[in-house]
Parts: structure tokens; sequence; C-alpha cells
């Protein structure tokens, strides 16, 4: 039987994302994301649910998402679902599931403020992992490594807010 593995999640980071190496010099960057969920109860009244999922992403897409993400942004991400499993320093047996994310893009964060003011970055949005950017001015062929040729996006085209 065949079988199929993939995570789609749209949310806001919980904490900033902690990035290491492997031996390997491969960058590994985790970080937390709460997905909201709202829904009428029975009695009429509206209800609010939050799910927490652990992310991981390896190589470029790990050193983007440290470069351009803090604690509180938006991300839309698409990944798979990992189960990894350990013995703890108790000897007992833990396991838990976590979202392997293999591309991302930029969202709107609702605020004025332009993307990388809190952690000095340059100003404007970066291509996504995906090759997908927000930035309208991007050209794909162009070195995007500078702060040259870089365009934000005016709040009033952006179609939600």
């Amino acid at each position: 039987m065949s079988s199929f593995n993939k995570v789609l999640l749209m949310g806001n980071l919980t904490r900033d994302p902690q990035l290491s190496y492997l031996p390997s010099q491969m960058a590994v960057v985790d970080f937390g994301l709460a997905t909201n969920r709202k829904f009428k109860k029975a009695d009429g009244s509206t209800g609010e649910e939050v799910c927490f999922v652990d992310v991981r992403a390896f190589g470029k897409t790990a050193e983007t998402v440290n470069k351009f993400f803090t604690k509180g942004k938006p991300i839309f991400l698409e990944g798979r679902l990992s189960f990894d499993s350990w013995t703890g320093q108790d000897g007992k047996k833990h396991s838990r599931h976590r979202v392997t994310m293999e591309s991302f893009q930029f969202l709107p964060d609702g605020s004025r403020r332009e993307a990388g003011q809190d952690r000095d970055e340059p100003r404007g949005n970066p291509p996504s992992a995906s090759g997908r950017v927000d930035d309208p001015g991007y050209d794909s062929d162009r070195d995007y490594a500078g702060e040259q040729g870089r365009q934000s996006i005016p709040d009033d085209s952006i179609p939600f807010d």
C-alpha cells in the first residue's frame, strides 16, 4: 500500500529559532509553532483551541528561518510528520511527533514594522525557501544578498491585514 505524509501549517512562532549545526556542518533550526482554531460551541458561544507544534528545518532553509524569524512572527510551512523516540537519563522511553519543514512562505505580520527591524537584518521580504517571495520587485536572476535592489511592500498593497 502507498503512503502519503504531507503537513501544511500556518501559525506564529512560539519561540525564537534555535540554530545549530550537525557534525557534517549542515544547519539545523528548531522552533515552536502555534496554530489557532476558532469554533462555535453547542451553546452558541465561540471557543478557541490552540495547537502547539515542534518544527525542525535543515540546510539553507534553516539558516533563512534563523535569520528572518523571531518569536511571534507568522509563517506558512509545508513539511512532513516525523517521529522521534529516545531513552531519558531516568531510563524511561520518550517519544514525540515533530514536523520536518521542507518549504515555507513569509506572511505579513499585521504590524507596520518592516521585516528584520527587530534583528538588524536587511529590510524587505527575502525569497522563501521554496523560491516564492512576497516582494513584487523580486527578480530570481538577481543576487538577493544585500540591501541594494530590495523593495518594501506598501501596506495598502497587501490584500489582507
